[in-house]
């Protein structure tokens, strides 16, 4: 695969589903209600009662929407957390919004510590499922593992260009989120939903009008401190089991210079995860981004075989 064509073909997508990821809805249905917990920068919804705790963190802008299917699963054999990050869903943005990630990873610690969770399962959606790796790099002996989906230690195709390219890049990003108007936002995400997040154009209009919910200035702060990092260095020191969700979806690989078969780009996320001692990409198609709505009852066996095998 070519370094030029990773970055058009998978870097931009990322990138617009950073900017339109994971709108904001809430838990639309569960056996249990949820018990809302406060910590550090974060919210965490818990659900069920016994079993090892699993900690779910959605992608940019998110909320606990996103895992309702996978919540309703796991809440049956599993204490479940489902986070939202300070500025998503709701939730109040910092008054000083900088350094976020560094606060989102402190609050997953201080999570833990609070609620004496014992080797917890970290389950992350693409900007989540970075948070969880970096935790993983950082805090190995707190956790039992992870799963990504669609969630790199490096945002793909930035790999290709210098640490100052990946900042003066994030910068501009930042800046062109910054100057959008909120018609302007809300066109793009439902174009990047339709377009890269899910397959089916009807879940695309159900779900891109709630992102106005997310604080567009922590939008573009979270944003651009992950366009501008790359933890593939501290992934040596990740020595628990991680499972990476690659997605697939043909038509979107099918046209020269984009065209990359499903072996090769769960190969090019292999190489991305490549310094992490025990890590392995699992393909699921056919499905864009938000493989937890495009194929959920793939998405919950790979959920369900990851967890067994720990």
């Amino acid at each position: 695969m070519q370094g030029s064509a990773l970055f058009r073909r998978l870097m931009y997508p990322l990138l617009a589903a950073s900017l339109a990821l994971s709108v904001s809805q809430g838990v639309l249905a569960a056996d249990t209600p949820a018990t809302d917990i406060h910590v550090g920068t974060l919210k965490a919804e818990r659900h069920g009662d016994h079993g090892r705790p699993v900690i779910l963190i959605p992608g940019l802008e998110g909320g606990p929407w996103v895992w309702e299917k996978t919540i309703a699963q796991l809440q049956k054999d599993h204490v479940v957390y489902a986070v939202t990050l300070a500025g998503f869903d709701g939730m109040p943005a910092p008054k000083d919004a900088s350094q976020l990630l560094d606060r989102a990873d402190a609050s997953l610690l201080d999570l833990i510590n609070q609620q004496k969770l014992d080797k917890p399962v970290l389950i992350g959606h693409s900007l989540g499922g970075t948070l969880a790796l970096r935790f993983a790099s950082e805090h190995p002996e707190r956790i039992a593992g992870v799963l990504a989906a669609d969630g790199l230690p490096i945002i793909p195709g930035m790999d290709q260009v210098s640490a100052d390219e990946r900042k003066a890049i994030a910068s501009q990003t930042r800046d062109q989120m910054a100057s959008a108007t909120p018609e302007q936002f809300k066109g793009q995400v439902l174009e990047y939903m339709k377009s890269t997040g899910v397959i089916d154009p009807r879940q695309a209009e159900r779900y891109a009008p709630l992102n106005a919910r997310s604080d567009a200035a922590a939008t573009a702060e979270y944003m651009a401190e992950d366009m501008a990092a790359d933890y593939r260095p501290g992934l040596k020191n990740a020595n628990v089991p991680i499972v990476e969700i690659s997605p697939y979806y043909a038509p979107d690989f099918s046209n020269p210079p984009m065209k990359f078969t499903e072996a090769e780009k769960a190969g090019y996320y292999e190489s991305l995860l490549a310094g992490a001692p025990n890590a392995k990409v699992v393909s699921i198609s056919p499905s864009r981004h938000f493989v937890m709505i495009d194929q959920p009852v793939k998405f919950q066996q790979a959920v369900h075989d990851f967890i067994a095998t720990l």
